[in-house]
């Protein structure tokens, strides 16, 4: 099974845009959850986190997003980041059959930066570095 990343969509409201994508990731939630909620797993395909505290209101700096909090923690399912010019990066997790996992991804944002071809392609990566060896 290979995995598959849907048409993104993006909103904006006033000055709030939101990006929303659906991801198809073949691996397990527990490898999917190391790749979006730890230092070691959001570095090769997002960015550097260089401080991440896991729980709800921990401490959380996304390199080249800025400082915040985790506003959003349930184990192995939700991690969600708010920081300074980041806006709001929220990971939800679910099961996909017995060895895969359905990552819906929300990014709440003001102003410009984000893009949907530039999250594509981190989930590209994020693809690629899950893949089967």
């Amino acid at each position: 099974m290979t995995g598959s990343i849907e048409q993104g969509t993006s909103l904006t409201y006033g000055s709030t845009h939101i990006l929303q994508f659906l991801v198809q990731v073949p691996r397990p939630m527990e490898e999917v959850w190391t790749a979006v909620a730890t230092p070691e797993g959001l570095a090769p395909w997002f960015t550097a986190a260089d401080r991440l505290e896991p729980r709800l209101d921990g401490a959380v700096t996304l390199r080249d997003l800025g400082s915040g909090q985790v506003t959003a923690w349930d184990v192995d399912r939700i991690a969600e980041y708010t920081v300074g010019d980041g806006g709001r990066i929220r990971f939800h997790l679910e099961r996909d059959g017995e060895d895969g996992t359905i990552l819906r991804f929300t990014h709440e944002f003001q102003g410009p930066g984000e893009t949907e071809a530039r999250w594509r392609a981190r989930f590209e990566r994020l693809l690629d570095g899950l893949s089967p060896r």
